[in-house]
């Protein structure tokens, strides 16, 4: 079995899904693996360091992907990657599957292409869960930019000249992302409040020694059945949004990181509530990519409103990307390994695509020139 990595080729992503590591653990169970040349540049990653794991280099994306049996990839294939991609072809990646146009072009194009993103959030696929590492690495890199912008100290500085006050940072979700922006923002001594509409996250943030400030609602728990945020009702809407602007008005950094899988990002920082906000004050979006929790966001981009910082970065964890390339790695070997199966007569290696696995079945959107997953097609029209 032929495994390809090519290099991606999305604006700003840096990342690439195999590492050194992986593609000897890839070589071990019985695959070639190709690489395209360069394809771990910006992660640190030499093409001599996947030589020596024992892969093949290419020069372009279309010679990496000649004869692949898989491809493995960090985003979703183009429209011009795509005509370079034979018929019949296994793609491992992140698809974006509510927002990408080209899904029933890759079922037309007879690939069977896998959502990382879809992977169910049960114990046996953590190892496999791109979101969460990705999101690890994401709530991390978000103070760090926060503080890039913000002009004071972040924890209590006790001086001869006078007592320097800890920065105020105001979290807004307490998932992965906003969990890891918590720990971070109070190692570097700040004090941290915390909003989320899921009940079980209160525990979690008091264990990192923030505040979880509650919207005064009964009986109302906003979490699915999937584990993530769900959309509220209005009336919790409305009383969350003037509980935000009362704390947004005294935070000095506030970072967003709420999202609802297949919609847009909730509005949680108003252009009201940022206009009470303090001169030289920071907001990092997080969710920038579908929106912005924040109208006022623009993708991409950092610039200044009524004194303050809002900060757009899309892609947060390809600013690090080798860590996030390792991670991403390991997550996508950990998925696919358990597919590889020899065949007894020639002893070589194919993939086993069972649908009866749950893993395999909720993550496959399209095989054999079928589409699987008609509610995503829904989404998009």
């Amino acid at each position: 079995m032929r495994i390809a990595i090519p290099t991606e080729t999305l604006a700003y992503e840096t990342r690439i899904a195999a590492t050194p590591e992986t593609v000897k653990k890839f070589i071990t169970a019985g695959c070639d693996v190709v690489v395209q040349k360069g394809a771990g540049e910006h992660a640190d990653l030499t093409d001599a360091a996947f030589v020596d794991a024992g892969a093949s280099l290419a020069d372009s994306f279309s010679d990496t992907c000649q004869g692949a049996d898989c491809i493995v990839k960090v985003r979703a294939p183009s429209q011009e990657e795509l005509t370079h991609i034979q018929s019949g072809t296994v793609v491992v990646s992140l698809m974006a599957p509510f927002s990408n146009p080209l899904l029933n072009d890759y079922a037309k194009a007879d690939l069977s292409c896998f959502c990382l993103e879809m992977i169910p959030r049960i114990s046996r696929a953590q190892s496999m869960d791109v979101l969460s590492s990705q999101a690890n690495i994401a709530g991390y890199k978000a103070v760090l930019l926060a503080l890039e912008h913000y002009k004071s100290f972040m924890p209590m500085l006790m001086t001869a000249a006078g007592t320097v006050q800890p920065a105020k940072v105001l979290v807004m979700g307490a998932g992965v992302a906003g969990l890891q922006a918590i720990a971070t923002a109070r190692r570097l001594g700040a004090m941290v409040e915390v909003f989320d509409v899921r009940e079980a996250a209160k525990e979690q943030v008091e264990s990192l020694g923030a505040k979880f400030v509650e919207v005064p609602v009964e009986d109302i728990d906003g979490e699915d059945a999937g584990g993530y945020a769900k959309e509220m009702s209005d009336d919790y809407k409305a009383k969350q949004a003037a509980l935000i602007a009362e704390h947004a008005a005294k935070s000095d950094i506030i970072i967003t990181t709420a999202l609802i899988p297949g919609r847009p990002a909730p509005v949680l920082v108003s252009e009201e509530t940022l206009s009470k906000m303090k001169a030289g004050s920071v907001i990092v979006d997080m969710a920038a990519e579908a929106g912005g929790n924040c109208p006022l966001t623009e993708k991409d981009a950092v610039w200044v409103k009524d004194g303050v910082t809002l900060i757009g970065i899309s892609n947060i964890p390809a600013l690090m990307a080798t860590d996030a390339s390792q991670l991403f790695a390991r997550n996508v070997f950990n998925f696919i390994s358990p597919m590889l199966d020899s065949e007894s007569e020639s002893e070589s290696v194919i993939l086993n695509i069972n649908m009866d696995d749950e893993v395999i079945s909720a993550s496959l959107i399209c095989k054999d020139g079928e589409f699987l997953k008609s509610q995503l097609l829904g989404e998009k029209e």
